[in-house]
């Protein structure tokens, strides 16, 4: 193929024959800057923290990694016992900006794919994510309307949490869900927003490039509840080409982690006063 594309635009020599290859990664081997002026370690530093190692690797040290030969890693995950005090907004001492619940859906059968409700909070100012409660949702063999069954579970997560949005992944289950579920907020008399959301990308790559940076740049955090659930495990279990049996769970929390949050203000905040300027003249 490449003889007749040389052919076809009459290359003596093979395009760009006898040219050297320049690669100058952003840190020499000693760990020092390659532009210090531009990017002084503390800034490179940022930057790891911010995308991961194996981005990093790839756009600043020119050493890629490929995503097959990626693991997630439950070391990564920096666990605390704390809740969050709906009064300061904080986790610890942690100021929270903003918060996520977000629902993939399954029927909840057991010997099924789970179905499964992820809350996240965020520290925007500090890029940490605290995994605060998972919720693995199982439905009686009992239970004829296993849908209606799953929303009444949900929202009372929802409630327990004090939030009012819920992200609802509306791929093939799901497409039914939205309407399902604003009857029972109806009929529960909550105030609960839902927000829909249609996923067109690999599973594996959603859970890939939201866990991966945080696990690697040490910004995941967990509540201890999480380890009484099945994602540490399925962590432990789940490989990036595919074939994972159980991975709804992550595949709930990198969920929660990419859709946007709802603001979260402490509740104990005095009010400003504002004064206006009424000494003027027209």
């Amino acid at each position: 193929m490449s003889d007749i594309v040389y052919e076809k635009n009459v290359f003596a020599t093979p395009f760009l024959s006898g040219y050297s290859e320049l690669r100058i990664p952003i840190v020499d081997s000693s760990g020092n800057p390659a532009w210090p002026a531009v990017f002084p370690t503390e800034k490179i530093n940022q930057i790891r923290e911010t995308v991961g190692e194996r981005h990093f690797s790839a756009q600043m040290m020119l050493n890629y990694i490929a995503p097959d030969k990626v693991r997630l890693d439950p070391g990564g995950i920096k666990f605390y016992d704390g809740d969050f005090d709906h009064m300061t907004a904080k986790i610890g001492e942690n100021v929270i900006t903003g918060a996520s619940i977000y629902w993939d859906p399954s029927s909840g059968r057991r010997h099924a794919d789970n179905s499964v409700c992820a809350l996240v909070y965020r520290d925007d100012k500090a890029r940490r994510i605290f995994l605060h409660d998972v919720l693995y949702l199982v439905v009686p063999e009992s239970v004829d309307y296993p849908l209606a069954y799953q929303c009444e579970m949900v929202l009372a997560f929802v409630q327990k949490h004090r939030l009012r949005a819920l992200a609802l992944e509306t791929n093939g289950l799901g497409a039914a869900l939205p309407e399902i579920m604003r009857n029972t907020i109806s009929r529960m008399g909550y105030s609960i927003q839902i927000c829909p959301i249609t996923n067109s990308r690999k599973k594996e790559d959603r859970i890939l490039d939201a866990l991966e940076p945080m696990l690697t740049s040490g910004r995941l955090y967990a509540h201890t509840r999480i380890t009484q659930t099945p994602l540490v495990s399925e962590m432990l279990a789940w490989s990036p080409l595919g074939g994972t049996e159980h991975d709804d769970g992550l595949d709930a929390v990198a969920g929660a982690i990419t859709c946007n949050p709802v603001p979260v203000r402490p509740h104990g905040a005095v009010p400003r006063q504002y004064t206006a300027n009424t000494n003027f003249k027209l």
